[in-house]
């Protein structure tokens, strides 16, 4: 009977030992996994950090040169625009001396003509004092050269300005006397005593004139 009960008392024991055992063992490969699920996270871990460090990397070189390339565009267009600036102040400058070029040109070309017009005056004069039994060949020549000098004058501009029948106008004439008329009305050039002229689009000389009173 005290037999059964040790063996009895042993088997317990090593059922107990076996259980035990059998939870140690349960318990170490539950730390196990656990131990090597946390390995591989930790191994894990790196390959993700530098994941994600290659693609900021990527991410701020991608902005760098979009950066750059902005900057690049920015003073590209700023270089055009100064360009554009600098070829329009030269265009203005060009113009203007153009302009001033022809005005110089203009100024002195007017006081070559005033010049000339006196002489121009005393041709008419001679030419209206040739006696009409004179020689007829000198009066004809003496034409041909005052037609050949108004020709010329007239081709670089000067035109003599109208006066007699037309109404008097301070812009063009210059009135030295009134005189009665049954010809012409009140206000009316009747009589052009010193023929005036223009230069293109100046009066190079007033017209000295008479008017109906």
């Amino acid at each position: 009977m005290a037999d059964k009960k040790e063996d009895a008392v042993k088997q317990a024991i090593k059922d107990a030992q076996e259980a035990a055992a059998k939870e140690t063992e349960k318990e170490t490969a539950e730390v196990t996994e656990d131990t090597e699920e946390e390995t591989a996270e930790t191994a894990e871990a790196p390959e993700q950090e530098e994941a994600e460090d290659t693609k900021s990397s990527k991410l701020f070189g991608k902005d760098k040169k979009k950066k750059e390339k902005d900057k690049s565009k920015e003073k590209i267009e700023e270089l055009e625009d100064k360009v554009k600036r600098q070829l329009a102040e030269f265009e203005n400058f060009r113009n203007r001396s153009e302009k001033e070029k022809a005005q110089m040109f203009d100024l002195g070309a007017k006081n070559v003509l005033e010049k000339i017009l006196p002489v121009v005056d005393n041709f008419e004069r001679g030419l209206m004092t040739v006696p009409a039994d004179g020689e007829k060949a000198f009066a004809d020549g003496m034409q041909m050269i005052y037609k050949q000098l108004m020709t010329e004058l007239e081709s670089i501009g000067v035109k003599p300005i109208e006066a007699v029948g037309q109404e008097f106008d301070p812009n063009f004439h210059n009135a030295v006397m009134q005189v009665e008329s049954e010809e012409y009305e009140t206000g009316v050039v009747a009589q052009e005593l010193m023929k005036g002229y223009t230069y293109k689009d100046t009066v190079l000389r007033h017209s000295m004139v008479a008017v109906v009173q």
